[in-house]
């Protein structure tokens, strides 16, 4: 397993939001360096998202979901075109899941494990 994994979950339809596509990015400075991307299947995970045996140092982070890519392919409108979830990696190496709670008009998330 990466050392961030993310789950997104339709709260509005009540199931994993499938076809979201979505990047993690480092910040270096004032510029966002791209570590990996992905889409989200059936089960609202990217299998595959980082390197499982790749240690990522301390910093900040962003991932970026492209919610209206996803709710376009539903028919729906979508009040936010995207969620940026910026947060900050300890030194220590542990796993950090990013879960986003997802509506066409809310969205929701918190640091799971």
């Amino acid at each position: 397993m990466s050392q961030i994994t993310t789950h997104i979950l339709d709260t509005a339809r009540g199931q994993p939001a499938e076809g979201v596509p979505l990047a993690l990015y480092q910040q270096d400075g004032e510029q966002w360096t791209q570590l990996g991307a992905g889409v989200t299947n059936s089960d609202g995970r990217v299998a595959a998202l980082l390197d499982p045996n790749n240690k990522l140092p301390a910093g900040t982070y962003r991932m970026h979901f492209s919610t209206d890519e996803y709710f376009s392919t539903l028919g729906l409108s979508v009040f936010y075109p995207y969620v940026d979830v910026v947060f900050n990696l300890g030194d220590s190496g542990e796993h950090y899941h990013i879960p986003l709670l997802l509506s066409p008009f809310a969205y929701s998330t918190y640091r799971g494990s």
